[in-house]
Protein backbone atom coordinates (compact mmCIF):
# COMPACT_ATOMS: atom_id res chain seq x y z
CA UNK A 1 0.00 0.00 0.00
CA UNK A 2 1.57 3.71 -0.94
CA UNK A 3 1.53 5.54 1.83
CA UNK A 4 0.95 9.42 2.49
CA UNK A 5 1.84 11.17 5.81
CA UNK A 6 0.31 14.36 6.89
CA UNK A 7 1.91 17.50 8.23
CA UNK A 8 -0.70 20.07 10.04
CA UNK A 9 -0.24 23.13 12.45
CA UNK A 10 -0.78 22.86 15.91
CA UNK A 11 -4.92 22.34 16.77
CA UNK A 12 -6.58 21.89 20.21
CA UNK A 13 -6.58 18.36 21.56
CA UNK A 14 -9.78 17.61 20.92
CA UNK A 15 -10.02 19.11 16.99
CA UNK A 16 -6.40 17.23 16.73
CA UNK A 17 -8.44 13.88 17.54
CA UNK A 18 -10.73 14.42 14.81
CA UNK A 19 -8.79 15.27 12.09
CA UNK A 20 -6.31 12.05 13.10
CA UNK A 21 -9.06 9.71 13.11
CA UNK A 22 -10.30 11.24 10.11
CA UNK A 23 -7.14 10.55 8.39
CA UNK A 24 -7.06 7.03 9.96
CA UNK A 25 -9.63 6.18 7.90
CA UNK A 26 -7.53 5.30 5.37
CA UNK A 27 -4.89 2.22 5.48
CA UNK A 28 -2.37 4.41 3.09
CA UNK A 29 -2.47 6.83 6.01
CA UNK A 30 1.13 6.73 7.96
CA UNK A 31 0.98 9.37 10.83
CA UNK A 32 0.69 13.07 11.43
CA UNK A 33 3.54 15.47 12.49
CA UNK A 34 1.88 18.40 14.70
CA UNK A 35 3.73 21.66 13.31
CA UNK A 36 4.13 23.50 16.98
CA UNK A 37 5.58 27.21 17.15
CA UNK A 38 6.25 27.03 12.94
CA UNK A 39 4.50 27.93 10.00
CA UNK A 40 4.03 26.34 6.38
CA UNK A 41 4.35 29.32 4.88
CA UNK A 42 7.82 29.88 5.80
CA UNK A 43 11.03 27.93 3.91
CA UNK A 44 12.99 26.60 7.42
CA UNK A 45 9.46 24.48 7.77
CA UNK A 46 9.50 23.02 4.27
CA UNK A 47 12.85 22.10 4.28
CA UNK A 48 12.03 20.65 7.93
CA UNK A 49 9.49 18.60 6.08
CA UNK A 50 11.35 17.63 3.16
CA UNK A 51 14.04 15.85 5.24
CA UNK A 52 11.58 14.35 7.50
CA UNK A 53 8.84 12.94 5.24
CA UNK A 54 9.49 8.86 4.07
CA UNK A 55 6.43 7.89 2.64
CA UNK A 56 5.60 8.65 -1.07
CA UNK A 57 3.24 11.14 -0.78
CA UNK A 58 2.67 14.03 1.75
CA UNK A 59 -0.33 16.03 2.91
CA UNK A 60 0.41 19.57 4.07
CA UNK A 61 -3.02 20.84 5.97
CA UNK A 62 -2.90 24.37 6.38
CA UNK A 63 -5.94 25.06 8.84
CA UNK A 64 -5.62 24.78 12.89
CA UNK A 65 -9.22 23.64 12.39
CA UNK A 66 -10.53 20.37 12.32
CA UNK A 67 -10.53 18.12 8.85
CA UNK A 68 -13.07 16.12 8.23
CA UNK A 69 -11.97 13.67 5.14
CA UNK A 70 -14.57 12.20 2.93
CA UNK A 71 -15.17 7.85 2.47
CA UNK A 72 -12.11 6.75 0.85
CA UNK A 73 -10.94 10.27 0.08
CA UNK A 74 -7.04 9.47 0.72
CA UNK A 75 -7.49 6.93 -1.66
CA UNK A 76 -9.18 8.19 -4.00
CA UNK A 77 -6.32 11.18 -4.16
CA UNK A 78 -3.81 8.60 -4.28
CA UNK A 79 -5.26 6.62 -7.15
CA UNK A 80 -5.58 9.90 -9.49
CA UNK A 81 -1.98 10.68 -8.46
CA UNK A 82 -0.42 7.56 -9.43
CA UNK A 83 -2.71 7.39 -12.98
CA UNK A 84 -2.15 11.11 -13.67
CA UNK A 85 1.68 11.28 -12.36
CA UNK A 86 0.65 14.22 -10.56
CA UNK A 87 3.86 16.26 -8.40
CA UNK A 88 0.66 18.39 -6.55
CA UNK A 89 -3.32 17.74 -6.00
CA UNK A 90 -6.07 19.38 -4.35
CA UNK A 91 -9.72 19.07 -4.40
CA UNK A 92 -12.92 20.40 -3.92
CA UNK A 93 -14.54 20.22 -1.07
CA UNK A 94 -17.34 21.58 1.46
CA UNK A 95 -17.22 24.64 3.71
CA UNK A 96 -18.85 24.41 7.09
CA UNK A 97 -20.04 27.54 8.96
CA UNK A 98 -22.31 28.77 10.86
CA UNK A 99 -25.18 30.55 10.44
CA UNK A 100 -27.37 33.56 12.01
CA UNK A 101 -29.92 30.90 13.61
CA UNK A 102 -26.59 29.34 15.50
CA UNK A 103 -26.62 26.27 13.19
CA UNK A 104 -23.88 24.52 10.97
CA UNK A 105 -24.32 24.10 7.78
CA UNK A 106 -22.44 22.37 4.71
CA UNK A 107 -22.04 23.92 1.29
CA UNK A 108 -19.98 23.34 -1.83
CA UNK A 109 -16.63 25.00 -2.24
CA UNK A 110 -15.77 24.22 -6.46
CA UNK A 111 -12.85 25.29 -7.52
CA UNK A 112 -10.61 26.41 -10.52
CA UNK A 113 -8.31 24.40 -12.43
CA UNK A 114 -4.26 25.70 -12.00
CA UNK A 115 -3.48 26.40 -15.88
CA UNK A 116 -0.18 28.37 -16.52
CA UNK A 117 -1.32 31.82 -16.04
CA UNK A 118 -2.56 31.34 -12.28
CA UNK A 119 -0.17 33.60 -10.76
CA UNK A 120 -2.00 34.54 -8.14
CA UNK A 121 -0.36 33.92 -4.59
CA UNK A 122 -3.93 33.73 -3.02
CA UNK A 123 -4.96 30.97 -6.02
CA UNK A 124 -7.25 29.02 -3.92
CA UNK A 125 -6.32 25.59 -3.57
CA UNK A 126 -8.40 24.72 -0.33
CA UNK A 127 -6.61 23.60 2.59
CA UNK A 128 -5.70 20.18 1.77
CA UNK A 129 -2.58 20.40 -0.67
CA UNK A 130 -0.71 16.61 -1.40
CA UNK A 131 2.25 16.05 -3.28
CA UNK A 132 4.52 13.16 -4.63
CA UNK A 133 7.21 13.68 -2.08
CA UNK A 134 9.87 12.85 -5.21
CA UNK A 135 8.57 16.15 -6.42
CA UNK A 136 8.17 17.77 -3.00
CA UNK A 137 11.92 17.58 -1.99
CA UNK A 138 13.12 18.45 -5.04
CA UNK A 139 11.45 21.41 -5.37
CA UNK A 140 12.65 22.27 -1.75
CA UNK A 141 16.21 21.83 -2.71
CA UNK A 142 15.97 24.02 -5.31
CA UNK A 143 14.54 26.66 -2.87
CA UNK A 144 17.90 29.26 -2.51
CA UNK A 145 16.04 32.05 -1.03
CA UNK A 146 14.64 31.64 2.90
CA UNK A 147 11.23 33.11 3.01
CA UNK A 148 8.83 34.16 5.83
CA UNK A 149 5.87 33.99 3.67
CA UNK A 150 5.49 32.79 0.81
CA UNK A 151 7.21 29.43 1.08
CA UNK A 152 3.90 27.79 0.06
CA UNK A 153 3.58 29.96 -2.92
CA UNK A 154 7.42 29.32 -3.80
CA UNK A 155 6.65 25.49 -3.75
CA UNK A 156 3.50 25.51 -5.96
CA UNK A 157 5.41 27.13 -8.94
CA UNK A 158 7.95 25.04 -8.79
CA UNK A 159 5.64 21.80 -9.26
CA UNK A 160 5.58 20.87 -12.81
CA UNK A 161 2.04 19.15 -12.93
CA UNK A 162 -0.70 20.22 -10.66
CA UNK A 163 -4.10 18.35 -10.62
CA UNK A 164 -7.39 19.61 -9.73
CA UNK A 165 -9.97 16.98 -8.58
CA UNK A 166 -13.04 18.01 -9.14
CA UNK A 167 -14.60 15.88 -6.67
CA UNK A 168 -15.47 17.11 -3.08
CA UNK A 169 -13.48 14.81 -0.99
CA UNK A 170 -12.88 17.09 2.37
CA UNK A 171 -15.10 19.12 5.23
CA UNK A 172 -12.91 22.27 6.10
CA UNK A 173 -14.64 24.84 8.76
CA UNK A 174 -14.61 28.46 7.14
CA UNK A 175 -12.50 30.85 8.94
CA UNK A 176 -13.14 33.94 6.14
CA UNK A 177 -16.50 34.87 5.92
CA UNK A 178 -16.46 37.99 4.50
CA UNK A 179 -18.23 39.15 1.57
CA UNK A 180 -16.59 39.10 -1.97
CA UNK A 181 -16.49 42.28 -2.04
CA UNK A 182 -14.33 42.95 1.45
CA UNK A 183 -12.08 40.63 0.26
CA UNK A 184 -11.12 42.67 -3.29
CA UNK A 185 -8.73 45.07 -2.01
CA UNK A 186 -6.48 42.12 0.57
CA UNK A 187 -3.49 42.36 -1.49
CA UNK A 188 -3.08 46.06 -1.44
CA UNK A 189 -3.70 46.83 1.97
CA UNK A 190 -0.99 48.83 3.08
CA UNK A 191 -0.60 46.29 6.73
CA UNK A 192 0.24 42.89 4.17
CA UNK A 193 3.44 45.17 1.99
CA UNK A 194 5.77 43.24 3.44
CA UNK A 195 4.27 39.83 2.09
CA UNK A 196 3.71 41.00 -0.92
CA UNK A 197 7.44 41.80 -1.39
CA UNK A 198 8.11 38.56 -0.94
CA UNK A 199 5.42 37.63 -2.84
CA UNK A 200 6.97 39.68 -5.98
CA UNK A 201 10.16 38.37 -5.63
CA UNK A 202 9.01 34.50 -5.77
CA UNK A 203 6.72 35.23 -8.76
CA UNK A 204 9.67 37.28 -10.55
CA UNK A 205 12.19 34.30 -10.09
CA UNK A 206 9.24 32.00 -11.18
CA UNK A 207 9.04 33.76 -14.80
CA UNK A 208 12.65 34.20 -15.37
CA UNK A 209 12.94 30.43 -14.55
CA UNK A 210 10.03 29.47 -17.61
CA UNK A 211 11.79 32.44 -19.80
CA UNK A 212 8.58 35.25 -19.34
CA UNK A 213 10.75 37.72 -17.88
CA UNK A 214 10.61 41.31 -19.39
CA UNK A 215 13.38 43.62 -18.58
CA UNK A 216 12.59 47.42 -18.09
CA UNK A 217 13.17 48.36 -21.69
CA UNK A 218 10.17 50.48 -23.00
CA UNK A 219 9.25 51.88 -26.93
CA UNK A 220 8.13 55.70 -26.22
CA UNK A 221 4.38 56.19 -27.68
CA UNK A 222 4.70 56.81 -31.43
CA UNK A 223 2.10 58.78 -33.82
CA UNK A 224 4.09 58.04 -36.76
CA UNK A 225 3.37 53.95 -35.68
CA UNK A 226 -0.74 54.04 -35.78
CA UNK A 227 -1.68 56.62 -38.84
CA UNK A 228 -3.34 60.07 -38.88
CA UNK A 229 -5.93 60.84 -35.73
CA UNK A 230 -7.37 63.98 -35.38
CA UNK A 231 -8.53 64.93 -32.02
CA UNK A 232 -10.96 67.55 -31.43
CA UNK A 233 -9.95 67.41 -27.83
CA UNK A 234 -7.08 66.51 -25.28
CA UNK A 235 -8.01 64.47 -23.16
CA UNK A 236 -11.86 62.48 -22.46
CA UNK A 237 -13.59 60.92 -19.50
CA UNK A 238 -15.39 57.61 -20.33
CA UNK A 239 -17.86 56.34 -18.68
CA UNK A 240 -19.64 53.03 -19.47
CA UNK A 241 -23.04 52.89 -17.27
CA UNK A 242 -26.30 50.82 -16.50
CA UNK A 243 -28.61 51.29 -14.25
CA UNK A 244 -26.76 53.79 -12.12
CA UNK A 245 -28.92 56.70 -11.57
CA UNK A 246 -27.97 56.95 -7.41
CA UNK A 247 -24.46 57.71 -8.63
CA UNK A 248 -23.77 58.61 -12.35
CA UNK A 249 -24.86 62.23 -12.08
CA UNK A 250 -22.13 62.48 -9.07
CA UNK A 251 -19.20 60.94 -11.50
CA UNK A 252 -20.31 63.35 -14.59
CA UNK A 253 -20.64 66.47 -12.38
CA UNK A 254 -16.90 65.44 -11.32
CA UNK A 255 -15.42 65.19 -14.69
CA UNK A 256 -17.42 68.45 -16.01
CA UNK A 257 -15.92 70.09 -12.84
CA UNK A 258 -12.46 69.40 -13.88
CA UNK A 259 -10.03 72.51 -14.44
CA UNK A 260 -7.78 71.98 -16.93
CA UNK A 261 -5.80 73.95 -19.42
CA UNK A 262 -6.98 72.10 -22.47
CA UNK A 263 -9.62 71.21 -24.05
CA UNK A 264 -11.72 67.67 -22.80
CA UNK A 265 -15.23 66.40 -22.78
CA UNK A 266 -16.93 63.63 -21.62
CA UNK A 267 -18.32 60.86 -23.18
CA UNK A 268 -21.22 58.59 -21.54
CA UNK A 269 -22.02 55.11 -22.97
CA UNK A 270 -25.41 54.58 -21.71
CA UNK A 271 -25.80 50.56 -21.84
CA UNK A 272 -29.88 50.86 -22.64
CA UNK A 273 -30.42 52.05 -18.97
CA UNK A 274 -34.30 51.35 -17.76
CA UNK A 275 -33.77 52.81 -14.25
CA UNK A 276 -33.95 56.60 -15.58
CA UNK A 277 -30.40 57.10 -15.92
CA UNK A 278 -31.41 58.25 -19.55
CA UNK A 279 -33.70 60.51 -18.67
CA UNK A 280 -30.82 62.18 -15.82
CA UNK A 281 -28.07 62.32 -18.78
CA UNK A 282 -30.35 64.02 -21.01
CA UNK A 283 -31.31 66.55 -18.89
CA UNK A 284 -27.78 67.84 -17.92
CA UNK A 285 -26.83 70.87 -20.03
CA UNK A 286 -23.31 70.76 -20.92
CA UNK A 287 -21.91 70.86 -24.74
CA UNK A 288 -18.74 68.81 -23.12
CA UNK A 289 -21.56 66.00 -22.20
CA UNK A 290 -21.29 63.56 -24.78
CA UNK A 291 -24.22 60.95 -24.35
CA UNK A 292 -24.34 57.75 -26.37
CA UNK A 293 -26.88 55.08 -26.74
CA UNK A 294 -25.25 51.57 -28.36
CA UNK A 295 -27.14 50.41 -31.69
CA UNK A 296 -25.98 47.04 -30.44
CA UNK A 297 -27.36 45.34 -27.50
CA UNK A 298 -24.80 42.89 -26.87
CA UNK A 299 -21.97 45.13 -25.62
CA UNK A 300 -20.21 44.78 -22.16
CA UNK A 301 -18.24 47.23 -20.90
CA UNK A 302 -15.12 46.05 -22.79
CA UNK A 303 -17.52 47.20 -26.03
CA UNK A 304 -18.54 50.13 -24.34
CA UNK A 305 -15.15 51.26 -23.84
CA UNK A 306 -14.82 50.32 -27.39
CA UNK A 307 -17.32 52.32 -28.62
CA UNK A 308 -16.48 55.34 -26.78
CA UNK A 309 -12.60 55.17 -27.87
CA UNK A 310 -13.40 54.80 -31.41
CA UNK A 311 -15.65 57.79 -31.17
CA UNK A 312 -14.94 60.90 -33.45
CA UNK A 313 -15.03 62.78 -30.62
CA UNK A 314 -13.00 60.97 -28.40
CA UNK A 315 -9.33 63.01 -27.46
CA UNK A 316 -6.17 62.02 -27.59
CA UNK A 317 -6.10 60.58 -24.22
CA UNK A 318 -9.14 58.33 -22.86
CA UNK A 319 -9.54 58.25 -18.96
CA UNK A 320 -11.84 55.62 -16.88
CA UNK A 321 -14.33 56.76 -14.50
CA UNK A 322 -17.01 54.29 -12.97
CA UNK A 323 -20.39 55.71 -12.90
CA UNK A 324 -19.95 54.80 -9.04
CA UNK A 325 -17.27 56.89 -8.43
CA UNK A 326 -16.09 60.26 -8.39
CA UNK A 327 -13.03 62.39 -9.21
CA UNK A 328 -10.88 63.35 -5.69
CA UNK A 329 -11.01 67.14 -7.10
CA UNK A 330 -10.46 69.64 -10.17
CA UNK A 331 -7.24 68.72 -10.70
CA UNK A 332 -7.40 64.93 -11.58
CA UNK A 333 -7.72 65.44 -15.53
CA UNK A 334 -4.43 68.22 -15.66
CA UNK A 335 -2.26 65.66 -13.49
CA UNK A 336 -3.06 62.99 -15.79
CA UNK A 337 -2.32 64.39 -18.90
CA UNK A 338 0.81 65.78 -17.16
CA UNK A 339 1.92 62.00 -16.73
CA UNK A 340 1.57 61.09 -19.63
CA UNK A 341 3.43 64.16 -21.22
CA UNK A 342 6.40 63.92 -18.72
CA UNK A 343 6.62 59.82 -18.68
CA UNK A 344 5.94 59.55 -22.26
CA UNK A 345 4.03 56.20 -21.31
CA UNK A 346 0.87 54.70 -23.30
CA UNK A 347 -0.97 53.96 -19.69
CA UNK A 348 -1.07 56.24 -16.66
CA UNK A 349 -2.51 54.53 -13.50
CA UNK A 350 -3.58 57.00 -10.33
CA UNK A 351 -4.44 56.17 -6.74
CA UNK A 352 -7.40 55.86 -5.33
CA UNK A 353 -9.22 56.33 -1.63
CA UNK A 354 -11.66 53.77 -0.95
CA UNK A 355 -14.95 55.32 0.48
CA UNK A 356 -18.59 54.59 1.78
CA UNK A 357 -21.83 55.55 -0.47
CA UNK A 358 -21.71 59.46 1.01
CA UNK A 359 -18.40 59.61 0.68
CA UNK A 360 -16.16 59.32 4.22
CA UNK A 361 -12.70 57.23 4.18
CA UNK A 362 -13.05 53.20 5.40
CA UNK A 363 -10.41 50.76 5.72
CA UNK A 364 -8.13 49.99 4.15
CA UNK A 365 -8.05 53.50 2.97
CA UNK A 366 -5.77 54.58 0.12
CA UNK A 367 -4.93 52.15 -2.30
CA UNK A 368 -1.38 53.29 -4.57
CA UNK A 369 -0.39 50.34 -6.05
CA UNK A 370 2.94 50.28 -4.90
CA UNK A 371 3.60 46.76 -6.20
CA UNK A 372 3.84 48.68 -9.46
CA UNK A 373 7.48 49.87 -10.13
CA UNK A 374 9.35 50.98 -12.87
CA UNK A 375 12.02 48.11 -12.98
CA UNK A 376 9.55 45.39 -12.30
CA UNK A 377 5.88 46.44 -12.78
CA UNK A 378 5.39 44.53 -15.67
CA UNK A 379 6.34 41.48 -14.23
CA UNK A 380 4.82 41.63 -11.22
CA UNK A 381 1.49 42.61 -13.02
CA UNK A 382 1.16 39.26 -13.68
CA UNK A 383 0.71 38.27 -10.17
CA UNK A 384 -1.71 40.85 -8.75
CA UNK A 385 -5.14 40.99 -9.84
CA UNK A 386 -5.50 44.79 -10.89
CA UNK A 387 -3.19 47.33 -11.83
CA UNK A 388 -5.21 50.31 -10.29
CA UNK A 389 -7.67 53.02 -10.88
CA UNK A 390 -7.91 55.55 -12.40
CA UNK A 391 -6.74 54.37 -15.60
CA UNK A 392 -6.12 56.20 -18.49
CA UNK A 393 -4.88 55.68 -22.25
CA UNK A 394 -3.26 57.05 -25.30
CA UNK A 395 -6.01 56.36 -27.61
CA UNK A 396 -4.08 55.89 -31.04
CA UNK A 397 -2.67 52.60 -29.03
CA UNK A 398 -5.68 51.85 -27.52
CA UNK A 399 -7.75 51.93 -30.97
CA UNK A 400 -5.47 49.26 -32.54
CA UNK A 401 -5.66 46.66 -29.38
CA UNK A 402 -8.91 47.29 -28.68
CA UNK A 403 -10.64 45.69 -25.07
CA UNK A 404 -12.12 42.34 -24.79
CA UNK A 405 -15.75 42.54 -24.71
CA UNK A 406 -16.45 41.63 -21.07
CA UNK A 407 -17.72 43.21 -17.81
CA UNK A 408 -14.95 41.90 -15.91
CA UNK A 409 -11.21 42.01 -15.86
CA UNK A 410 -11.11 43.96 -19.79
CA UNK A 411 -9.14 46.88 -18.64
CA UNK A 412 -6.74 44.70 -16.54
CA UNK A 413 -6.02 42.70 -20.05
CA UNK A 414 -5.49 45.93 -21.21
CA UNK A 415 -3.12 46.71 -19.10
CA UNK A 416 -0.71 43.51 -19.13
CA UNK A 417 -1.37 44.30 -23.36
CA UNK A 418 0.14 47.13 -23.06
CA UNK A 419 2.92 46.99 -20.45
CA UNK A 420 4.60 44.12 -22.59
CA UNK A 421 6.00 46.84 -24.79
CA UNK A 422 5.30 50.26 -23.32
CA UNK A 423 6.15 52.16 -20.06
CA UNK A 424 2.48 52.33 -17.64
CA UNK A 425 3.45 55.72 -15.85
CA UNK A 426 2.14 55.93 -12.33
CA UNK A 427 0.36 59.23 -9.87
CA UNK A 428 0.49 58.34 -6.59
CA UNK A 429 -1.53 61.23 -5.61
CA UNK A 430 -5.06 60.29 -4.72
CA UNK A 431 -7.25 61.43 -7.99
CA UNK A 432 -10.03 59.25 -7.27
CA UNK A 433 -12.68 57.88 -4.52
CA UNK A 434 -13.67 54.89 -4.90
CA UNK A 435 -17.42 54.52 -3.12
CA UNK A 436 -18.29 51.02 -1.86
CA UNK A 437 -22.45 50.17 -1.21
CA UNK A 438 -24.46 47.45 -2.14
CA UNK A 439 -25.16 48.16 -5.43
CA UNK A 440 -21.31 47.79 -6.65
CA UNK A 441 -21.13 44.55 -8.93
CA UNK A 442 -18.82 42.83 -6.62
CA UNK A 443 -20.23 43.74 -3.75
CA UNK A 444 -21.15 40.13 -2.31
CA UNK A 445 -20.37 37.46 -5.00
CA UNK A 446 -21.21 33.54 -4.93
CA UNK A 447 -18.26 31.29 -5.38
CA UNK A 448 -19.61 30.18 -8.85
CA UNK A 449 -19.11 33.86 -9.96
CA UNK A 450 -15.78 34.32 -8.16
CA UNK A 451 -14.71 31.47 -9.89
CA UNK A 452 -15.40 32.43 -13.38
CA UNK A 453 -13.78 35.28 -12.83
CA UNK A 454 -10.86 34.32 -11.26
CA UNK A 455 -10.54 31.56 -14.17
CA UNK A 456 -10.78 34.48 -16.66
CA UNK A 457 -8.25 36.36 -15.18
CA UNK A 458 -6.09 33.34 -15.10
CA UNK A 459 -6.55 32.57 -19.00
CA UNK A 460 -5.67 36.33 -19.21
CA UNK A 461 -2.42 35.74 -17.76
CA UNK A 462 -1.81 32.58 -19.60
CA UNK A 463 -2.14 34.11 -23.08
CA UNK A 464 0.07 37.12 -21.71
CA UNK A 465 2.49 34.66 -20.10
CA UNK A 466 3.10 32.52 -23.54
CA UNK A 467 3.01 35.66 -25.46
CA UNK A 468 6.18 37.23 -23.14
CA UNK A 469 7.62 33.39 -23.64
CA UNK A 470 7.70 33.75 -27.34
CA UNK A 471 8.37 37.39 -27.20
CA UNK A 472 11.95 36.65 -24.59
CA UNK A 473 12.47 33.41 -26.84
CA UNK A 474 13.46 35.79 -29.97
CA UNK A 475 15.52 38.58 -27.96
Amino acid sequence: MTGIECFMPSQSGEDISVTVESLSRSAAFSGVTILSGVSLRSTETLKSIADAVREKFVLLYTKDKPLEMGMFALDRIISIAEDTGADMLYADHYTVNEGEDGVERKHKHPLIDCQKGALRDDFDFGSVLVFRTRSFKRAVRTMTQDYEWGALYDLRLRMKKIVHINEFLYAEIETDSRKSGEKLFDYVDPKNRAVQIEMEAICTEHLKRIGAYLPPCFKDPDPREFGDHEFPVTATVVIPVLNRVRTVKDAVMSALNQKCDFPFNVIVVDNHSSDGTKELLEAIEDDRLVHVIPLRHDLRIGGCWNLAVHHELCGEYAVQLDSDDVYSGPDTLQKIVDAFRQQKCAMVVGTYQMTDFDMNPIPPGIIDHREWTEDNGRNNALRVNGLGAPRAFWTPLLRTINLPDTSYGEDYALGLRISREYRIGRIYDVLYCCRRWEGNSDAALGIEKVNANNLYKDRIRTWELEARMRLSSRA
